[in-house]
């Protein structure tokens, strides 16, 4: 086939945005072929490109050269058409397409391209593809509409939160790739030096030093759509390089970032055409985890209600439940009627390790021929409408349990885990109810928005495989000045599941929507004494906090101002909003749940000369 060069023939018009006013213009078109209808002397040709479709008609009476180089042209060839705009016949006009009123009565052809058969034909919705062979011809993937729509809201969010960031006094400042390794709470990518044989960069899993560091230098509010890099196991929401909004400010309070981010929030959700409440209602963690069992609450689902006191000391011996843990109840709004078979597979939903902290009862009738008042009474509490599942969780009565004694404090920690695993084991049940039931509620079908912040975090969360504390945020985050004597208390115990360091808050903000965490942040630590000292908490001695942090706990005795600041994946975002099932439907070239490009066959063996150069060898 005899291709033709583009030459100095110049586009006009996409092909989605003729419309009736265009009749009587000469036009070029320039897209691919999204299908082809041959009816004999006249070949109608859907020329298409991302903003959409044309119906282009080659007639052989008027141009019989043109109308039989049409004739081999196939689905994704690419063509530039010079022609005239026609209105369509009246009963030829389409209503499902935006150009439908309209058509181009072709003139002049170049034929710039042919296409071999792709594996899917882009322009087809009614094609199941495989995602692997989506991910493998990605180039054609993308040119499917509905891809399309999905990059195209990206790019408008993204601008819409630079726009706003800018006006709000913000600069946009690039920080590097490559840097050293800092604990962060995944595992690193390591870059190997050439120039420096047997060392390594490591790729930011966030630009979190950095940006502290830019407020040391007197910046005072930062930003940056930031590339970031974690080496961690994969799932629908997580990619192992992505896309974060950074963002830090000097002299803030927790309020300020939050007012930041419901308005950069707001110009993003109002750029891909919804309305989002604010200001956000706050939760502190230890609130959400006794009403939803997580950190990250769906508020479009009802929260738990704490019936324990409704229970009379024999019901609750009789249920064999622990009358010194927490009893909730969940409701799973609009299930009904239950056979015994559907409640039986209830059992399915808790695996071993849940087994042995709670247990359920979900026969309420049952339940009520017993104890009809104490029934009601929870029935009342949890707001039970008539159709409504109602779950009781506890933990089951132990054969022994130590009884704390007044102004123990150890022991009331304790008792205190011993509660959050009730709970956090009993929100995990909530959601599998909540999943399952998901078809009768119909909550997540809804397009609506449920923001929140949850504050006050622990400051570090237990180690049980190395039996010692780790931090719960990242170790640059602020404690509440009250929990001071908290921290010098937990140095001393570092090994003690039951010490003061469980108990120290922090101030750290999660910004939740709809079960899932958009964003973190806090307010940072900026006084050397204390930073150095939650490094000891961590378990780490002088000459490892010199070795691994001695440049930034310098940084920090140079006049270092009070900062916070907060970083929010923009993926998510986006995925949130396309109503996407995964990132992956909102990111150009991603990688797959076992981290590979199947486009690219990444990654790769490199050559021996490669590895010899970097004074590296593989252990085979």
């Amino acid at each position: 086939m005899q291709l033709d060069f583009l030459g100095d023939l110049k586009r006009t018009h996409r092909c989605g945005e003729l419309r009736s006013t265009d009749a009587g213009k000469t036009i070029t078109l320039m897209g691919w072929v999204n299908r082809r209808r041959d009816h004999g002397n006249l070949i109608f040709i859907d020329l298409r490109d991302r903003s959409g479709i044309t119906q282009i008609v080659f007639d052989k009476e008027r141009n019989p050269e043109m109308h039989e180089r049409v004739e081999s042209v196939r689905n994704e060839y690419v063509l530039a058409v010079t022609g005239m705009v026609e209105p369509r016949s009246e009963n030829t006009r389409n209503p499902k397409m935006e150009t439908g009123d309209i058509e181009v009565l072709a003139g002049e052809l170049k034929l710039l391209n042919e296409s071999k058969v792709p594996p899917f034909f882009p322009g087809d919705a009614n094609v199941n593809v495989n995602e692997e062979v989506r991910l493998k011809y990605r180039y054609l993937d993308l040119r499917r509409p509905e891809m399309h729509a999905n990059m195209e809201m990206r790019h408008r969010v993204t601008l819409a939160i630079r726009n706003y960031l800018a006006s709000e006094g913000f600069y946009e400042i690039e920080t590097p790739y490559m840097t050293r390794s800092t604990p962060e709470g995944a595992r690193d990518y390591l870059v190997p030096s050439r120039v420096h044989p047997g060392e390594f960069y490591a790729l930011p899993q966030s630009p979190q030093i950095f940006k502290q560091l830019l407020m040391i230098g007197g910046l005072d509010r930062y930003f940056q759509i930031a590339r970031c890099f974690r080496d961690e196991d994969l799932r629908a929401d997580r990619q192992p390089e992505f896309t974060q909004i950074d963002l830090e400010l000097s002299f803030p309070t927790e309020e300020t970032i939050h007012g930041v981010v419901e308005g950069f929030l707001n110009a993003a959700f109002s750029a891909a055409g919804h309305t989002i409440n604010r200001p956000f209602p706050q939760m502190p963690y230890d609130e959400a985890i006794r009403r939803y069992g997580i950190d990250k609450p769906d508020l479009r689902l009802p929260a738990m209600t704490d019936v324990k006191a409704v229970f009379p000391a024999n019901v609750l011996e009789t249920l064999a439940i622990d009358a010194a843990l927490p009893v909730v109840v969940i409701r799973t709004p609009k299930v009904g009627e239950l056979s015994r078979k559907e409640r039986d597979e209830h059992k399915a939903l808790l695996g071993d390790k849940q087994s042995k902290v709670i247990k359920f009862l979900d026969d309420f009738k049952r339940l009520e021929k017993s104890w009809p008042d104490v029934i009601a009474k929870v029935r009342e509490l949890s707001g039970a409408e008539p159709d409504d599942l109602l779950v009781l969780v506890a933990a089951p009565k132990k054969a022994e349990a130590a009884v704390a004694s007044s102004g123990d404090a150890a022991a009331e920690r304790r008792k205190q885990r011993d509660a959050y695993a009730v709970y956090s084991n009993a929100g995990q049940l909530r959601l599998a109810l909540a999943q399952r039931y998901a078809a009768r509620h119909k909550a997540f079908e809804e397009q609506s928005f449920k923001f929140l912040w949850v504050t006050d975090f622990p400051s570090f969360e237990w180690d049980e495989q190395h039996e010692t504390w780790t931090f719960a945020h990242h170790p640059f985050t602020s404690l509440h000045e009250d929990h001071m004597e908290l921290l010098h208390e937990g140095v001393a115990n570092l090994h003690d599941p039951n010490s003061a360091l469980g108990a120290i808050r922090s101030r750290a903000y999660d910004v939740v929507l709809n079960g899932t965490e958009l964003g973190s942040g806090s307010i940072r630590i900026h006084q050397q004494e204390v930073q150095a000292k939650i490094f000891e908490a961590l378990g780490m001695d002088e000459a490892e906090q010199k070795l691994r942090f001695g440049f930034f706990l310098e940084a920090l005795q140079y006049g270092t101002p009070p900062h916070g600041g907060i970083a929010l994946g923009l993926d998510r975002i986006v995925m949130i909003l396309a109503g996407a099932p995964s990132l992956r439907e909102v990111i150009a070239f991603p990688k797959t749940a076992a981290a590979t490009d199947l486009m690219m066959d990444a990654p790769t063996p490199v050559t021996d000369a490669q590895l010899k150069e970097l004074n590296i060898a593989i252990k085979k």
